[in-house]
């Protein structure tokens, strides 16, 4: 059973208006920063395609999206409606995404934390990736994890 928990952290003026938009038009350009992505999900009210970056991380033999914000507005439309697209330069691939338990999550979270905690750490109050097991699954309730499946 998934966990819905209700942890949000707005981002600042800098990470909306320069840093995001940077990284956005970056990858829309077809440079990956850092592993970069444009996320685009369906609207669950409007149907409308929305846009945001992301980091897509591959672990093991497997592709997930880790919200380290929490609970945002891309992370309630992919649970409404399942599946997306990632866009990197002219290329987009459609996947479907399956949402991790809370329990599934330790072991991807540490793997993102040691390669992105140089620009999430702080949302992630001072678990890093070298706490323990049962740290990272305290905090798992507020980062949403999901398994992506190219379709």
């Amino acid at each position: 059973m998934v966990c819905v928990s209700e942890h949000y952290q707005r981002p600042g003026w800098f990470t909306t208006n320069v840093f995001n938009r940077i990284v956005a038009v970056c990858t829309r350009f077809g440079l990956s920063v850092y592993g970069s992505r444009v996320l685009e999900v369906k609207g669950r009210t409007s149907g409308q395609w929305r846009q945001t970056p992301v980091n897509l991380m591959r672990y093991q033999d497997g592709e997930y999206l880790v919200a380290p914000r929490g609970e945002t507005q891309w992370v309630k439309n992919l649970r409404a409606s399942g599946q997306g697209r990632l866009r990197l330069g002219g290329r987009t691939e459609p996947f479907s995404a399956t949402e991790l338990t809370d329990d599934e999550k330790p072991a991807l979270l540490r793997a993102y934390l040691k390669k992105w905690k140089f620009e999430v750490g702080v949302f992630f109050d001072g678990v890093g990736p070298d706490s323990s097991d049962a740290q990272l699954r305290e905090i798992a309730p507020d980062h949403p994890v999901f398994r992506l499946s190219r379709t």
